[in-house]
């Protein structure tokens, strides 16, 4: 087991208490449901913008962009350059039309455009969204801090998961944009640092890292070729996209925040405050795992520990050393790039410092777990219990359901990251699982705010086919045999490209398909 220093304990300690005192702090504030849930429409762009930026850059970020560029290479950074366009959109028209509608809700349109159905399912796939961005974020800070500390995972998640649903809870949403606000900050200097000390420990510096990246193909962004069965960059690009797309569009961790801000312009504007900040710092995270990749290149043999415990980890509980070694050979760098970054801090990051990076991992997980933790509540409680429980609900009793919902839901979240303690790769695992459960909700959308001549009957059968197809993309890898024929060629990042389009295109089809039918001499 790993033993930090006790300066290094104190700076952890004292972090997660102070998150907890800003929740006391709004606390005081937060008397209604409207205070809990946008704060009273009063916080300024540049705060939302900035914790718009903070959400993004969650834990999948932190550890999962370093472990993937270390693995492989700048492919995943393809995602990042697809947001200005997804934000574009954003600005240009989903804002005010969230604006002008005036409801807290995302999906309540849907309601109005489709019926109850849509809505209704739009909220199960946010919320399946949800359950597994909160469950990837809490797997990846316990996977670091596992590596730092010698605790098992599900006891940091545990206790991570308290802390953060207490300043939940008592703070509401302002609670959560400010102190994403301090997040975000602590994060990205945090990320910097990090940076300095790993370049610090090559001969040579940057310099010779850009040497051994370039020598090794370790900056590519992807194949160019028009291949979608594979990890291109227009299968990354297309991904981003969509899935940015949906972000803006179409999550309520974003919309809710839309409500925040003082007027449309900075509602617009902070979207784009995001986009300026995130994309340099996602370069920055692959910076990091390339340098990492270089530094460990020049030093083999101080990367043999991990190797070491993931060959113990899938040998399991009886195994000689003989076969750890061999297996521990066989490992090439995309097996074990999550855990190199925990491992560098472990064995190069001098005493007060870790605590520092340390505190900035936790940034990272506890911003965009208590952002998915409040929305979650928001949704669940205007669009479920609201809707279908109590129509005619006070505002302390809804205050009261919110507060019921966050617990529920933070629970739902840690119970979703310890399940999945073994997974071979951060940021695949959430990559894939948001794809699948945010395709549908997009092409819906797409749907109802496009084609305006869509009705209910038309968005439930594109809706059907577009489940249809991202179930057979999902499962259908796992046929062989006479059945092989029906495997999906495509890569699993097209899922949300294929599904959202499926829905989309399958709806307006049909909408042409019954206004033919209605024109004279078609009858």
């Amino acid at each position: 087991m790993q033993n930090l220093p006790i300066i290094d304990i104190a700076i952890i300690i004292i972090y997660l208490l102070a998150m907890v005192g800003v929740g006391i702090y709004f606390s005081r504030r937060n008397k209604n449901s409207e205070q809990f849930t946008k704060a009273s429409g009063k916080i300024p762009g540049w705060a939302i913008g900035l914790s718009i930026y903070a959400t993004f850059l969650s834990s999948n970020t932190f550890l999962g962009v370093p472990g993937k560029a270390f693995g492989s290479n700048w492919n995943a950074f393809v995602f990042s350059l697809s947001m200005p366009l997804a934000a574009w959109i954003a600005s240009k028209y989903f804002v005010p039309f969230y604006r002008n509608t005036g409801e807290i809700s995302a999906y309540t349109h849907l309601e109005k455009r489709f019926g109850t159905w849509a809505r209704t399912y739009a909220v199960i796939c946010f919320l399946l969204t949800q359950f597994a961005r909160m469950g990837t974020i809490f797997f990846g800070i316990a996977l670091s801090l596992q590596a730092l500390t010698g605790f098992s995972m599900s006891s940091i998640m545990i206790v991570m998961g308290i802390c953060i649903i207490i300043y939940t809870v008592l703070g509401g949403m302002e609670a959560v944009i400010w102190t994403e606000v301090a997040q975000g900050i602590i994060k990205t200097l945090g990320a910097l640092l990090i940076l300095f000390l790993v370049i610090k420990e090559i001969p040579g510096g940057f310099s010779k890292v850009i040497e051994i990246a370039r020598s090794d193909n370790k900056l590519s962004l992807g194949s160019f070729s028009l291949n979608f069965t594979e990890s291109t960059f227009w299968v990354i690009l297309f991904y981003g996209f969509f899935i940015n797309l949906n972000n803006f569009g179409m999550d309520q961790n974003y919309i809710q925040r839309y409500h925040t801000a003082k007027s449309s312009k900075q509602a617009g504007q902070s979207v784009w405050l995001c986009v300026v900040m995130y994309v340099p710092a996602s370069l920055l995270f692959f910076i990091i795992g390339t340098s990492l990749y270089a530094y460990y290149n020049i030093y083999p043999e101080l990367i043999e520990p991990v190797k070491l415990n993931v060959a113990a980890e899938r040998l399991g509980d009886v195994f000689t050393s003989q076969q750890a070694n061999d297996v521990a050979n066989s490992l090439g760098p995309s097996d074990y790039g999550d855990k190199v970054l925990p491992h560098f801090m472990v064995t190069k990051v001098p005493t007060g410092l870790v605590g520092l990076i340390v505190s900035a991992l936790l940034s990272a997980a506890m911003s965009t777990i208590s952002s998915n933790m409040n929305a979650s509540a928001t949704v669940f409680t205007m669009d479920i219990y609201k809707k279908y429980f109590k129509p005619d609900i006070n505002d302390k009793q809804q205050l009261y359901v919110l507060h019921a919902a966050t617990v529920v839901f933070g629970l739902i979240g840690l119970g979703a990251g310890l399940a999945m303690i073994g997974a071979k790769s951060l940021l695949d695992t959430w990559w894939e699982l948001s794809g699948i459960f945010a395709g549908g909700m997009l092409g819906l959308f797409l749907l109802g705010l496009i084609s305006r001549q869509s009705r209910n009957a038309e968005a439930i059968t594109g809706t059907i086919i577009g489940i249809v197809v991202i179930l057979w993309m999902t499962f259908s890898d796992r046929l062989s045999g006479k059945y092989d024929f029906l495997r999906s060629p495509l890569h699993k990042n097209m899922i949300i490209v294929v599904g959202t389009l499926a829905i989309f295109l399958a709806g307006l089809m049909m909408t042409r398909f019954r206004r033919r039918k209605l024109e004279p001499g078609n009858a």
